[in-house]
């Protein structure tokens, strides 16, 4: 009788454990997946002033829509978490997206080498962010149904595992995010 209660014990915690290492791993994808976005983002934050110098040379006149672009770039880098990021980025991609609108209205703009360049990174980096996304917010998913489900909802109530929350940009963002700069030569 002895041994059937220390092997119960014995099997409880191992399962404990095993549960436990399972949700910490669940968790550190989760954060990989946050670092991967967050340097796509950084990539896409670098990219930016070097864009809107490019059109500052042909588009001066154009202030409050350069202004609005680096408003808008700092704003972003300054957010923390997936939910302010996502809002940050949000504007981001709008002000982005009126920047290269301008290139339509400057055809000496839209022919630049420099700027057709920027934008084709720009559109590189908006495919690796996308893909950067759904890949976290795929991690936060299976994170959140694993410490949502029973059993497993005792064990990370109990080591203070807690929701997370996905990084959306919103459906409007998504189809700007999602839909690479189109680049024409």
């Amino acid at each position: 009788m002895e041994w059937v209660i220390l092997g119960l014990i014995v099997l409880v915690i191992g399962w404990l454990l095993m549960s436990y290492n399972g949700v910490v791993a669940m968790n550190q994808r989760a954060n990989q997946a946050f670092a991967d976005i967050d340097v796509q983002l950084k990539q896409r934050h670098d990219l930016i002033p070097n864009l809107v110098e490019t059109v500052k040379g042909y588009a001066s006149h154009e202030k409050e829509t350069l202004d609005a672009v680096i408003r808008a770039r700092n704003t972003a880098i300054s957010a923390q978490g997936p939910a302010d990021m996502a809002e940050a980025e949000k504007g981001l991609s709008g002000a982005l997206g009126r920047l290269i609108a301008l290139s339509e209205a400057y055809p000496d703009l839209k022919a630049n080498t420099n700027f057709l360049d920027l934008q084709a990174q720009l559109g590189t980096i908006e495919d690796k962010l996308a893909a950067a996304r759904r890949f976290f917010n795929n991690a936060v998913s299976e994170y959140n149904a694993a410490i949502q489900s029973i059993p497993m909802v005792f064990v990370a109530r109990n080591f203070g595992f807690t929701e997370r929350t996905f990084f959306d940009v919103g459906e409007t963002a998504r189809t700007q995010l999602d839909t690479a700069p189109n680049v024409k030569f």
